[in-house]
């Protein structure tokens, strides 16, 4: 007897494979100044405080791509609201005599022990700055400084000595610290033009002093005009 030939069943499709997963999108410069933007907004509503607005600023300028950036900013409600019409997508960094970033560079440290250090005059200030005094003096002058940077950070440590930091008044400074048996002195400053240099500084002063505080009567603006006309622009 034969039995009847059963029909062959077709092979089962193989599974579609995944679709690769798109690489992340770099972040641009335009790109971390309008997160800083809004982070700033953010301080000056009170949504955030001081410490988590340096914080964030810190993790700003250390992203590298969109997927870093977004974070930082998710809980704000100005995250969600389109660029004001006409606003540049770049800030014209020109305009404080910005350097190129230097991101990865080790922090500076300006070190005072039974002795004084000065750093003034024209330099380059990077991103991180170290200041440390003790039985000293410390003072540190940015009112001719170029920038590297948007966020520049500065950490005083005073111990039985003395830390004093004059900036520019054309920038925004923030910051606070500790004093213990000492004081630490942060005049806090609000620039007008949204794309100033920001300057934070945080620290301790034990049996001393820190004293930030803007400098009278000098501006990054001159320092620029002084640089354009002596490069013929």
């Amino acid at each position: 007897m034969d039995f009847e030939k059963q029909p062959q069943k077709p092979a089962a499709p193989a599974p579609a494979a995944a679709p690769a997963e798109p690489p992340a999108l770099r972040a641009s410069d335009a790109d971390r100044d309008r997160i800083a933007d809004i982070l700033r907004e953010a301080l000056a509503e009170g949504r955030i405080d001081p410490e988590e607005h340096a914080e964030r600023i810190d993790a700003v300028y250390r992203a590298k791509t969109m997927g870093e950036l977004e974070p930082l900013v998710r809980d704000l409600p100005a995250a969600h609201a389109a660029r004001p019409p006409g606003r540049p997508a770049t800030p014209p960094s020109y305009a404080y005599a910005h350097g190129p970033d230097d991101d990865a560079g080790p922090a500076d440290k300006v070190v005072a022990v039974f002795s004084s250090t000065t750093r003034k005059g024209r330099w380059r200030v990077g991103r991180r700055t170290h200041a440390f005094s003790l039985f000293g003096t410390v003072e540190i002058d940015l009112s001719e400084a170029i920038f590297t940077q948007r966020l520049t950070t500065l950490n005083a440590v005073a111990v039985f000595g003395s830390v004093e930091v004059r900036v520019p008044e054309n920038i925004t400074l923030r910051g606070g610290g500790t004093g213990v048996f000492g004081t630490f002195e942060v005049t806090a400053l609000e620039a007008t033009d949204p794309e100033a240099p920001v300057v934070v500084v945080n620290g301790a002063a034990v049996f001393g002093s820190a004293e930030v505080r803007p400098k009278r009567g000098k501006r990054i603006a001159d320092l620029h005009d002084r640089m354009r006309k002596h490069l013929g622009h």
